[in-house]
C-alpha cells in the first residue's frame, strides 16, 4: 500500500521577483508543511512547473497538463504532475516594469492592457498514474472556475491521505467528496512497465529504425535528447525508451522534461535521456556528442563522431522483420490478389503491448543462458554474486562484437546481475522466458509466423499485467464548463485552510496506526536456470570443432609419450602441435593430462616433462590475456601437478617453464579463476552439509551431484530464516574460512606463475607487459590489464619505482592488489585481510629461495641435442667471415614451403645456422618439422644484392623466445627471416649486421668479392688504398700521359662550358685533372686523322681498341672500319672517329665512335657540350635492308632545346654561339639523313612522302610463333608522340598488333628524333626541317626504384597477405612493373617499324644511360638475329652497356658512396624485356631462359668484375678493360661472366635452347600488351633444397660428386622412384628434359664402351645435320614423333610447334601438332629414341641421398615376438641415425636408433628362427642403453662393413 499523492503544492508567478528578464515561480502553499519522514519534499519543484519559464501573457490560455519526472539523492523518481491555468494580474500592481508592457511617455491617459500570470496545481508522489492525477487534479481547478458547492479543503484533504496498493492486479476505487468515482487498476507484477500507449505512440513519432538505433544508443549510454513541441509526449516518449529496456533499468540522467533555465545540462559528460521544448533547439549549444530525436518531425540525428553499435546478426534483422509485421500486417499480403479480408492492425494498446513484446523476445534471446555465467561467492549473510562476461560471451561465439560487450560492459547490465542474479526471489514475465521459451525461440527462427504467434502470446501476458480485468466500474469526474476559463474571474485560485487540510491528514494518519501494517506477500522461488547457451551454438554448428581424427592424434601422442614411446610421440609431436590450434584439440589435451595426475602430483623423467610442457606452452600461445575458452583456467592446476626430479630434494614444476604467456599478468583472469573456485568450494560446504542430513533417508547421490552451486545457494537461502542465530553465525564463519583459505591458495598460485626462474630477471616489469589497471570488478570490466603487476594495493596510479624494484617487491603488490580487491568483494573480515598482507612477502621469499635450487640444478642438466650445424659449400676463393650463428629460418609470406595450397610437408620453419661469407650470406639446416627432417635447407643470395635489413619483433615460440630477430631481404628476389637462438649474444647479432653492411657497402669498387676473391679474410674486411694492384696503376699512368701526348698540350685550354658532373664514385681520384681538359674549337682536321692520332707507343693500345666488342660489331654492320693509312674509302657514309679515344670529350662513351663521314672531329666537340653528360649522337647500329641507322644521345641541356628547333630562315640580329651550335647540330643530322640511298640525292623537303603499303612489306613477324602472315606495320599516325604520351589511343587488333596495315602517313621524316616529352614541352616543329622530333613520356628511374620494391613486395613477401588489397596479384598492379615493361616494348617496336621502313630514328632520353639504354638494347635485339644468339648478346650487353656507360655501380649502390641512390635495376628490367620476348618467340633465341637469369643474378652479386664501375674510362683506371695477356689465370676464379659462361657452354648445355631454328632476316614484333606478358618465374622460383642454382659449381659439380660416391657406396640400382617438392627441388635437374637426358646418357654410355666422350654440340650439330639430311631425302616433313625441328620449318609449320617452358637447366623438348605426319614413325638415329613414360618416371632419385652414409638389407630380431624380418636400414652421419623401412622404396621411417644411445657393436651369435644358410659371423649386436638389438647381415663381409661403419660414426661424434 502507498499514498496516491505525497503532496499537493500551489505555485505562482512570483510579482515581487519580476523585472526586465524572465519571471518566476513560488510556492504559495504546501500540504503538508512537514516533510514525510519516508519521502521528502523534492525542491526546484518551481522549476518543472513551466519548463519554458515563467511569462506574464496577454491572453488568457487554455489550461494545461504535463508529467515531470524529478530523481532524488537516492536514485528515487518522483512523478510531478503540474495543472497550470492562468490568472488575471491585479490592476493595482504596477506594470510598467514588466518586460512585456511597453511604455510610452505621452500614453498617460491609455489604460495599460491586461496581463494574466501562470498559476500550477501540483501533485508529488512515488505513483505514476497519469491518468489519475490528471482528473483529481482538474477536478480541483473545476471546483474553483466553477464555483461548485465543494470545499477545496475536503477534496485535496481526501486526495493526501488516499491509500492505494501498488500491486496485485487489484481494482481500487476512490473518490474525493465532490461527486466523483475514479477506479485505479494496479498491474498484477510491478516489475514489468505500465506503459499504456506510449510505446505504439513512440514507434508512430519515429519509425522502426529510428527506434532501433535509439535503443542501442541507450543500451550503450550514449547521450539523447529528444525534442517536441508537446511536454506530455516528451514524458511518453521517455518512459516508452525506458520500457523497451526492460529487463535492464537505466541508471544515468533522466529528465523526460528539462527547465530552459537548465539548459546547461546538456553539456554534461555523462550519458543522459533528456527531453526539451523544441522551442529551445536554437538555444542549444552544438552538441558533437548527443544524438538528438525529434518527435514532431520523425528524424533522429546522429553525430559524425559518434558510432552506435548495433544489433548483431541475426538478431537485428528479425528483430525488424517482426516490429513490421505488428505495426503493418497488411505488408506480407499487399501484393496478394486476394488478400484476407480480416487483417487489420491491432488497436495503439494491443500494438504497445505486441512491441514489447517483440524486444522482450529480443532480450531472452540476447541473454539466453546467462544463469549459467553467474558465479556465486557467498550465500550468507547476502548473496554475493559476479557474472563471468568472458565465457558467457565465449559460449554464444559473440567475443567481437561490439554491442554486446557494450551492454554486458555499462551500468544497466551491472544493475541487472544485482537484481536478478539471486537464485531465490520473485519471478516475473522474463524469467520465464529465458527458462522456458528458449528452445521454443531457437526452433522458430526462421519462421516469421510462428515468431509473431509467440509475440502475440508474450504481448497477452503484458496486456493482462496492465488490464487483469474488465474496467465494470464508470469514472465519474466533473470537467469544467466549456469556455470557462475565459469567463472574467472575480477572484483569484483562493487561499486554502492549512489547518483544516492538515486536520484530515492527522485523521487520516491516526488511524493508520491502528491498523496492523500490511506485509507484502513476497512470493519467492527457486530461479531456473534454463538451458545453456551451448547448445544453441552446437546446433548450429557455429563451433568449427576439430575432427575425431585431430583428436585421436593428440590422445595418441599423450598416451606415447606417459607409456614412454618416444619415438612413436615424436613422430607425432608436429601433427599434434598444428591440431592445437584448434580449441577442441587444447580442451581434449587437459582432460588427457588430467588423466595422468595422480593425487595431486605426476613426476616424468626429463624427455616426458620436456614434451608435456611444449604442448603446454603451445596450447597457452593461442591463449588471449582474457583466456575466454578456459584453456589457461584447466591447465592451471595441472602446471602445479606436473614436476621432475633435479636432484636430492630438488623438483621443478612445469609452471616454472610456462610462465611466458599474457594470460598469467591479466587481473581479470585470477579474479574469474578464483571466484569460480570459490564458487565450487562453496557449493561442495553445502552439499556435504546436505549429505549429512539424507544419510538417514538414503538418498541417491547422483541427485545432489546434479544440483548446480545457484540451486544449493537458492535452497540454503529458503532455509535462511528457519535457523537459529547460532546456526546462521556459523554458516557465515564457515564461508568465511572458505574464501579466506582460498585466497591464501591463490596467493601461492599467483607466486608460483610470477617468479621467473632465474630471478634476476623481472618478467613482470617489462615495458611491453605495463597496462593500466581498472579498480572496479572483473564482472564488467574487460579491458586488458595485463602487465600492471606491480600496483600495491593502495595505490592507483600503478607501481611508480618499476625500474628500481625487485622481483619480490613488483609480485608482492601484484598479489596485494588482488587478495584486497577479491577479498573485499567477498566479505572477508579486515582481520583475515590484515593477516594475509603480513604473511604474503615470506610466501614469496620461500620460494625465491626454492627457486635458485630448481634453477641452479637445472643449469647441471646436460644441454639439450640441438641439431648438428651443417657447414656450407664454398666457391674457390670464398672464405667466411663468421662462423655459423644458430637461427631459426622462418616461413615468410610464400605459403610453397608452409605446405600451403600446392601440398608438401612443412619445409619450414627450419633450425641451422647463418653464415657470412666474401661473396654470400648462408642459412643452412634442417626443418623442424620431423616429417621433413631428412631435407637440408639452403637459402642464400649474394651480400653485394643485399638491399635492406630490419629488427622485427619477438614473437613468442612453443619452446622458447628468440632473442634478436632479423629480416634480410636480397635485390635477387631472396628474403630470410631469421630468429637467433638464445645462445647468441645480442652483441653478436650486432655484429653480424655491421659485418653485412661492411661488405655490401665498401669504401671503394676495388674492395668487392669479385677483386678480393682468394684474399684473406683480414685483408677483405680492413682494405687499404695501398694494396691496389701497382701494375694497373702503373698502366692508368701511362694511359693518362699518353693521353696528353696525343692531344698536344698547345690544345689544352680550360672548358668554356662544364656540363653536369657525374656523382662522385668511391674511386682512387688519380685521374681527376682530366676533368678540366677539353679539345680546343680551332683543332685542325690534320690533327685528328688517324695517322697523326696513333704514334708507336699507342699500337698496343690501339690494338687493344679494334679488338674490343664495338669494334668488331661496327666492321659486321659496314659502318667503318679502322687501318692505319689514309687510304680510307670517302664514299663510306660513316667513319669510326678516335675524337674521344682518351675520354676527353666524353667520360662516359667508348673510345671509338661511328659518326657521318661529312663531320669534322672538332664539330663534334661543339656539339657534344650541348648534350646532358657531352654523350652527343652516335650511330650504335645499321639496317642492312633499308640502310637507315639507329643513333642514341643523352637529352639535350634546357637552353639547347630552343636553338635545336629555330628554323633556318629566321631572322637573326647576328650570329652567336647558340646560333652556330645550331647549324652544326642541324647538319649532323642532315649528313645521317643524306647517308640513306633514299635520301641522298633528293633535294628540298623530303619526308617520305612516296612510301606506300608496298614498302610496308618485312620478314618480321608479330607475336611469337603463333602467326605469321600479317602485315608488321606498327601504328605511327601524325604525332606519334601524342599517341605514346597517352593523349590519343589507337585502335588495337585482340593480341595488340595495329589495326590497319596504312597508317603510315604519306609525308614521312627521313630521322625521328625520340625525345622526352617534358623536355620538349613547348617546342614547336618546323616544317622545313627533315626530321621529326616525337616527344614521348617515359618513366624515369625513380619510378624504377620504387617499383623494383613494390615488386620485391609482391612476390617476396614478408608475411602472408590477410587481406584483399595485399593480395599478390593486387600488390602486383599496384608495383607498375608491367607497365613499365610495356612502355618499353611499345617504344622499342615503334623504333623498329621506322628503322624497317628506312628512317632513321635518334634515341634522346634523359642521360643517355637508362632507358635509352634499354630502348636501343631491345631495338637492335628485335631487328638484328646476330643479338640473339649466344655471341651476339654479349657483343650487344658489352657495346651498349658496358662501353656506353651504363651506371652499374651506380645504380647498384656498389659502394658506400653510392649507398644513399638506393638500387634501381635497369639492366634486370631490360632481361625481363628480353624474357618477355623470348617466350613469345621461343624458336629465334639462341640461348635458353636460364641464361637471362644467370645474367640477371651475377650483374648483381659482384662474383664477376664484368659489370662494375660506371665506363670504360673508370675501368681503364682500375685496370680492367685490357688484362695483360701473359698474366696467369686461375683455373677456377674468373673476372669475367662471359669467360665462365663460354667455359660451362663448352661442358654443359645449360645456356643452349635447343628450339633454336631461326629465320633469315627475322624482324620481331612482340606484342607489347600486359595481358601478353607474364611475371618472370625468376622473381617468384626457389630451390630450398640447394640454394639459388645460378653458382653452377655448388649445385652441379657438388652433384656429380655426390653421385659419384652413392655409386661407389651402394649396391642400389641408380634408378628409382623420387618425390619433387615445390619449392625445395630444383625441377629441372631432378626431372631434366629428354634432349638433355639422352646427351647426357649417350657421353656415359661412350665412357662404358672405353670411348672419349664427343662433345654435346658437336653431336647436337651432327644429330641435327643427319636428321634434317635425311628429312630432305625423304622429301617430307619430320614425323610427328620427332624431337628435332628444323630451321626450314614454314611458318604455318612453327606456329603449331608446342614448346615447354624451361626454368633452369638445359633446354625443352619438342613436339610438332602437325596432323599430317604419322603417330607411329620412329626417328631416324635410334639413339636419340624418345623413352616412354614408365622409363622416365624410373628416373627420379631421392634427396635423402644427402644423408645416406651407407645402406643395405639387414635381418632384424624383433623386440617382442623374437622373430626376424628383412628390413632396409640407413645410417645417416649427419642425423647420427640407424633408420630402418620396410624396403628401399617405402619413404616412411620405421624405427630409429640413436646412435647417441649406442654403448658397443659387437659379433653376434646365432639365434632361434635366424635366417638359414647364413654363417655365423654374420650376426652382430648393437647395444644402447635401452636394449640390444641383433642383426644379421648376408654375408660376413657386409656384416663387418655395417659395424666399421657404426663404429666410424661413433668415433666421429
Amino acid at each position: 500500500m502507498a499514498r496516491l499523492a505525497d503532496y499537493f503544492v500551489l505555485v505562482g508567478y512570483d510579482h515581487d521577483k519580476r523585472g526586465s528578464g524572465d519571471g518566476q515561480g513560488r510556492i504559495l502553499q504546501r500540504f503538508p508543511e512537514k516533510e514525510w519522514e519516508d519521502n521528502p519534499f523534492p525542491e526546484g519543484i518551481q522549476l518543472f512547473c513551466q519548463p519554458g519559464g515563467w511569462q506574464l501573457v496577454l491572453e488568457r490560455k487554455s489550461p494545461n497538463f504535463l508529467v515531470a519526472v524529478l530523481t532524488d539523492i537516492n536514485s528515487e523518481r518522483h512523478y510531478c504532475a503540474c495543472f497550470t491555468f492562468w490568472e488575471a494580474v491585479e490592476s493595482s500592481q504596477p506594470q510598467q516594469n514588466h518586460a512585456n508592457v511597453t511604455e510610452e511617455e505621452d500614453s498617460k491617459f491609455i489604460q495599460a492592457p491586461q496581463l494574466f500570470a501562470p498559476k500550477s496545481l501540483v501533485l508529488v508522489s512515488q505513483l505514476d498514474h497519469t491518468e489519475v492525477f490528471r482528473n483529481c487534479l482538474g477536478l480541483i481547478y473545476t471546483i474553483y472556475i466553477d464555483c461548485l458547492d465543494f470545499p477545496l479543503e475536503t477534496v485535496i484533504g481526501n486526495l493526501l491521505t488516499c491509500i492505494i496498493p501498488i500491486t496485485g492486479g487489484s481494482q481500487r476505487t476512490i473518490t474525493l467528496g465532490a461527486g466523483d468515482r475514479q477506479v485505479i487498476q494496479t498491474p498484477i507484477n510491478d516489475a514489468l512497465p505500465v506503459t499504456g500507449c506510449s510505446v505504439a505512440l513512440f514507434l508512430k513519432q519515429l519509425g522502426i529504425n529510428n527506434v532501433l538505433d535509439l535503443f542501442c544508443a541507450a543500451l550503450t549510454e550514449h547521450k539523447i535528447l529528444f525534442l517536441s513541441s508537446s511536454y506530455q509526449r516528451l514524458t511518453e516518449a521517455c518512459r516508452a525508451l525506458l520500457a523497451l529496456m526492460f529487463p535492464l533499468k537505466y541508471s544515468f540522467t533522466y529528465i523526460p522534461i528539462l527547465p530552459a533555465q537548465l539548459i546547461e545540462v546538456l553539456c554534461s559528460p555523462t550519458p543522459f535521456i533528456i527531453g526539451i521544448h523544441s522551442s529551445f533547439r536554437a538555444d542549444m549549444q552544438d552538441l558533437l556528442d548527443v544524438i538528438v530525436a525529434d518527435l514532431d518531425g520523425g528524424t533522429v540525428v546522429i553525430p559524425e563522431c559518434i558510432h552506435i553499435s548495433v544489433l548483431p546478426e541475426p538478431y537485428l534483422i528479425q528483430t525488424q522483420t517482426a516490429l513490421c509485421m505488428v505495426l503493418d500486417p497488411e505488408l506480407e499480403y499487399a501484393d496478394y490478389a486476394f488478400p484476407p479480408s480480416s487483417l487489420s492492425a491491432s488497436s495503439m494498446k494491443f500494438q504497445d503491448k505486441e512491441i514489447r513484446a517483440v524486444f522482450l523476445h529480443l532480450f531472452a534471446q540476447l541473454f539466453q543462458g546467462y544463469r549459467w555465467s553467474l558465479q556465486i561467492i557467498r550465500v550468507h549473510p547476502e548473496p554475493v554474486i559476479r557474472f563471468h562476461k568472458v565465457a558467457f560471451l565465449a559460449q554464444r561465439i559473440l567475443l567481437d562484437d561490439d554491442f554486446l560487450i557494450k551492454v554486458l560492459d555499462g551500468m544497466a547490465f551491472a544493475g541487472f546481475v544485482s537484481e536478478r542474479g539471486s537464485p531465490y526471489r520473485s519471478c516475473d514475465l522474463f524469467d520465464e522466458l529465458v527458462a522456458n521459451d528458449i528452445e521454443r525461440i531457437r526452433a522458430e527462427e526462421g519462421n516469421p509466423q510462428k515468431v509473431l504467434k509467440h509475440i502475440k502470446e508474450i504481448s497477452e501476458k503484458l496486456h493482462r499485467n496492465e488490464n487483469p480485468y474488465p474496467a465494470v466500474a464508470m469514472h465519474k469526474i466533473q470537467k469544467p464548463t466549456e469556455g470557462s476559463h475565459l469567463r472574467l474571474q472575480r477572484s483569484t485560485f483562493p487561499q486554502l485552510d492549512e489547518g483544516m487540510v492538515q486536520w484530515f491528514i492527522d485523521q487520516a494518519t491516526a488511524k493508520l496506526k491502528n491498523v496492523p501494517p500490511a506485509v507484502k506477500v513476497e512470493m519467492k522461488c527457486i530461479v531456473p536456470m534454463g538451458p545453456p547457451s551451448a547448445a544453441v551454438i552446437d546446433r548450429n554448428g557455429i563451433v568449427l570443432a576439430n575432427s575425431a581424427r585431430r583428436l585421436e592424434v593428440v590422445r595418441n601422442c599423450i598416451t606415447y609419450i606417459f607409456e614412454n614411446k618416444l619415438l612413436e610421440a615424436k613422430k607425432l609431436l608436429p601433427a599434434m602441435l598444428r591440431a592445437l590450434k584448434g580449441r577442441a584439440a587444447r580442451q581434449c589435451l587437459t582432460q588427457e593430462l588430467n588423466l595422468h595426475v595422480l593425487q595431486n602430483r605426476a613426476v616424468l623423467d626429463h624427455q616426458q616433462f620436456d614434451y608435456v610442457v611444449r604442448m603446454m606452452n603451445c596450447a597457452l600461445q593461442d591463449c588471449t590475456p582474457l583466456d575466454e575458452h578456459l584453456v589457461a583456467a584447466t591447465l592451471l592446476p595441472l602446471v602445479t601437478a606436473f614436476c621432475r626430479k633435479l636432484g636430492s630434494g630438488v623438483t621443478q614444476f612445469a609452471y616454472s617453464c610456462v610462465q611466458e604467456h599474457l594470460v598469467w599478468t591479466n587481473l581479470q583472469f585470477w579474479e574469474a579463476m578464483f571466484y569460480n573456485d570459490v564458487q565450487h568450494h562453496i557449493r561442495a560446504l553445502y552439499l556435504e552439509m546436505e549429505c549429512d542430513h539424507l544419510t538417514e533417508t538414503g538418498s541417491v547421490n547422483g541427485e545432489r551431484e546434479q544440483k548446480s552451486a545457484l540451486g544449493v545457494a537458492a535452497e540454503q537461502l529458503r532455509l535462511w530464516p528457519t535457523y537459529s542465530k547460532e546456526k546462521q553465525q556459523e554458516l557465515i564463519d564457515k564461508e568465511e574460512s572458505t574464501v579466506y583459505s582460498q585466497a591464501i591458495h591463490y596467493g601461492n598460485r599467483l607466486t608460483y606463475l610470477l617468479l621467473p626462474l632465474d630471478t634476476s630477471k623481472n618478467r613482470l616489469l617489462r615495458s611491453t607487459a605495463i597496462g593500466d589497471m581498472e579498480s572496479v570488478s572483473n564482472s564488467f570490466v574487460t579491458n586488458s590489464i595485463a602487465g600492471s603487476v606491480a600496483e600495491s594495493y593502495d595505490t592507483e596510479s600503478g607501481f611508480e619505482d618499476a625500474e628500481t624494484s625487485d622481483v619480490a617487491n613488483s609480485v608482492v603488490r601484484f598479489i596485494n592488489r588482488f587478495v584486497d580487491k577479491v577479498c573485499t568483494e567477498s566479505g572477508v573480515s579486515s582481520d583475515h585481510l590484515k593477516a594475509l598482507h603480513a604473511n604474503l612477502p615470506d610466501i614469496v621469499q620461500m620460494h625465491i629461495e626454492t627457486l635458485d635450487a630448481v634453477h641452479r640444478e637445472s643449469k647441471r642438466l646436460p644441454p639439450i641435442q640441438k641439431p648438428k650445424l651443417l657447414r656450407p659449400s664454398l666457391l674457390i676463393g670464398e672464405d667466411l667471415v663468421m662462423e655459423g650463428l644458430r637461427v631459426f629460418l622462418e616461413p615468410d609470406g610464400r605459403e610453397e614451403s608452409m605446405g600451403g595450397s600446392v601440398g608438401g610437408p612443412t619445409i619450414l620453419p627450419a633450425e641451422g645456422a647463418i653464415f657470412l661469407t666474401t661473396y654470400r650470406i648462408i642459412f643452412k639446416g634442417v626443418p623442424t618439422e620431423t616429417l621433413a627432417g631428412e631435407q637440408t635447407v639452403i637459402r642464400s643470395f649474394p651480400v653485394a644484392s643485399f638491399t635492406k635489413d630490419k629488427r622485427i619483433s619477438p614473437h613468442l615460440r612453443a619452446e622458447q623466445e628468440p632473442q634478436d630477430r632479423l629480416q634480410l631481404r636480397s635485390s635477387t628476389f631472396q628474403l630470410m627471416k631469421i630468429a637467433f637462438d638464445e645462445e647468441v649474444g645480442s652483441e653478436m647479432v650486432e655484429l653480424f649486421r655491421k659485418h653485412i653492411h661492411k661488405l655490401r657497402y665498401p669504401q671503394y669498387v676495388h674492395s668487392s668479392f669479385a677483386f678480393t676473391v682468394g684474399q684473406s679474410v683480414k685483408q677483405v674486411m680492413e682494405p687499404k688504398q695501398k694494396e691496389k694492384n701497382p701494375s694497373l696503376r702503373t698502366m692508368s699512368k701511362n694511359i693518362m700521359k699518353n693521353a696528353k701526348k696525343t692531344i698536344g698540350r698547345q690544345y689544352v685550354t680550360r672548358k668554356k662550358f662544364t656540363p653536369p658532373t657525374l656523382d662522385q664514385r668511391g674511386i682512387p681520384a688519380h685521374g681527376d685533372n682530366l676533368d678540366q681538359i677539353s679539345v680546343s674549337e680551332e683543332v685542325e682536321q690534320s690533327a685528328l686523322t688517324l695517322s697523326s692520332t696513333i704514334r708507336s707507343s699507342d699500337k698496343s693500345t690501339m690494338s687493344h681498341m679494334i679488338e674490343r666488342a664495338c669494334c668488331r660489331d661496327y666492321q659486321r654492320l659496314g659502318l667503318g672500319t679502322l687501318s692505319n693509312s689514309l687510304t680510307r674509302s670517302k664514299n663510306e657514309p660513316f667513319r669510326i672517329t678516335t675524337v674521344n679515344r682518351m675520354y676527353g670529350v666524353c667520360r662516359s662513351y667508348p673510345s671509338l665512335l661511328i659518326i657521318p663521314q661529312t663531320i669534322q672531329d672538332s664539330t663534334m666537340q661543339r656539339i657534344s657540350r650541348c648534350y646532358r653528360q657531352n654523350r652527343f649522337p652516335v650511330v650504335c647500329w645499321k639496317n642492312s635492308r633499308t640502310k637507315s641507322v639507329l643513333l642514341r644521345s643523352a637529352g639535350l641541356h634546357g637552353k639547347s632545346v630552343v636553338g635545336f628547333f629555330k628554323s633556318q630562315n629566321a631572322p637573326t640580329a647576328g650570329p652567336s654561339q647558340t646560333d652556330s651550335t645550331s647549324l652544326e647540330q642541324e647538319k649532323y643530322l642532315q649528313a645521317v639523313i643524306n647517308s640513306m640511298p633514299h635520301y641522298a640525292d633528293t633535294g628540298g623537303r623530303n619526308t617520305l612522302s612516296g612510301f606506300t603499303s608496298a614498302h610496308m612489306h618485312s620478314s618480321g613477324k608479330w607475336g611469337s610463333i603463333r602467326g605469321s602472315g600479317r602485315l608488321s606495320a606498327y601504328s605511327l599516325n601524325s604525332d606519334v608522340g601524342i599517341r605514346l604520351a597517352g593523349k590519343e589511343t589507337l585502335s588495337l587488333q585482340a593480341n595488340g598488333g595495329p589495326s590497319d596495315a596504312h597508317y603510315f602517313r604519306q609525308q614521312r621524316a627521313g630521322l625521328y628524333i625520340i625525345g622526352d616529352k617534358s623536355q620538349l614541352k613547348g617546342a614547336k616543329q618546323d616544317p622545313l626541317q627533315q626530321w621529326e622530333v616525337v616527344p614521348i613520356e617515359i618513366f624515369d628511374v625513380r619510378q624504377v626504384k620504387n617499383s623494383f620494391k613494390k615488386l620485391m613486395k609482391a612476390c617476396v613477401p614478408s608475411s602472408a597477405c590477410t587481406e584483399s588489397n595485399t593480395s599478390y596479384y593486387h600488390s602486383l598492379e599496384e608495383s607498375d612493373w608491367l607497365s613499365q615493361l610495356h612502355k618499353l616494348l611499345q617504344v622499342s617496336v615503334l623504333v623498329v617499324e621506322l628503322l624497317d621502313n628506312g628512317s632513321s630514328v635518334l634515341i634522346s632520353l634523359e642521360d643517355g644511360w637508362d632507358v635509352t639504354t634499354q630502348v636501343v638494347s631491345l631495338v637492335q635485339l628485335l631487328s638484328d638475329q646476330h643479338y640473339r644468339t649466344l655471341e651476339g648478346f654479349r657483343l650487344l650487353v658489352e657495346k651498349e652497356w658496358l662501353s656506353f656507360g651504363h651506371r652499374f655501380s651506380h645504380r647498384g649502390a656498389q659502394t658506400m658512396a653510392s649507398q644513399s641512390s638506393g638500387f634501381t635495376p635497369v639492366f634486370l628490367q631490360f632481361l625481363d624485356c628480353v624474357h618477355q620476348i623470348h617466350l613469345q618467340f621461343p624458336m629465334e633465341f639462341e640461348f635458353s631462359q636460364y641464361y637471362l637469369k644467370f645474367l640477371a643474378y651475377h650483374y648483381v652479386s659482384n662474383r664477376f668484375r664484368t659489370f662494375l664501375l660506371d665506363s670504360d674510362h673508370e675501368r681503364i683506371e682500375l685496370g680492367l678493360m685490357y688484362e695483360e695477356k701473359g698474366e696467369k689465370k686461375s683455373q677456377h676464379i674468373y673476372k669475367s661472366v662471359w669467360d665462365y659462361i663460354d667455359r660451362l657452354s663448352k661442358k654443359t648445355p645449360i645456356f643452349f635452347n635447343y628450339l633454336y631454328a631461326p629465320e633469315d632476316g627475322e624482324v620481331l614484333r612482340p606484342y607489347g600488351n600486359i595481358s601478353n606478358m607474364k611475371v618472370w618465374d625468376y622473381y617468384t622460383h626457389e630451390t630450398l633444397s640447394e640454394g639459388p642454382p645460378y653458382d653452377w659449381e655448388l649445385v652441379y659439380g657438388r652433384r656429380e660428386q655426390v653421385d659419384d660416391g652413392e655409386r661407389m657406396d651402394t649396391m642400389a640400382p641408380q634408378t628409382h622412384r623420387k618425390i619433387v617438392w615445390p619449392c625445395y627441388d630444383n625441377q629441372n635437374k631432378t626431372e631434366p628434359d629428354a634432349i638433355s637426358k639422352l646427351l647426357e646418357e649417350m657421353q656415359m654410355l661412350e665412357c662404358e664402351l672405353g670411348q672419349v666422350p664427343g662433345k654435346w654440340k658437336e653431336t647436337w650439330d651432327k644429330i641435327k645435320t643427319t636428321q634434317r639430311t635425311e628429312s630432305m631425302q625423304e622429301g617430307k616433313h619430320l614425323s610427328s614423333s620427332s624431337l628435332l625441328i628444323s630451321s626450314s620449318l614454314s611458318h604455318h609449320r612453327r606456329s603449331q610447334c608446342v614448346y615447354l617452358h624451361e626454368a633452369a637447366v638445359g633446354s625443352t623438348l619438342n613436339l610438332s601438332l602437325d596432323t599430317d605426319s604419322s603417330a607411329t614413325s620412329t626417328p631416324s638415329s635410334g639413339i636419340m629414341g624418345r623413352k616412354s613414360t614408365s622409363t622416365l618416371y624410373s628416373q627420379f632419385q631421392t634427396s635423402e641421398s644427402e644423408h645416406r652414409s651407407y645402406e643395405g638389407i639387414l635381418y632384424k630380431r624383433g623386440a617382442l615376438l623374437k622373430a626376424w624380418k628383412s628390413r632396409w636400414f640407413v645410417l645417416d652421419k649427419t642425423k647420427h641415425q640407424l633408420r630402418y623401412y620396410d624396403s628401399k622404396s617405402d619413404i616412411d621411417v620405421k624405427g630409429i636408433v640413436d646412435l647417441a644411445e649406442v654403448e658397443s657393436v659387437t659379433l653376434g651369435t646365432v639365434a632361434m628362427g635366424a635366417p638359414k644358410n647364413i654363417e655365423e659371423k654374420a650376426f652382430f649386436d648393437l647395444k644402447t642403453t635401452k636394449r640390444v638389438y641383433n642383426f644379421c647381415a648376408q654375408d660376413c663381409q657386409s656384416a663387418q662393413q655395417w659395424i666399421d661403419k657404426i663404429q666410424s660414426c661413433l668415433s666421429d661424434a
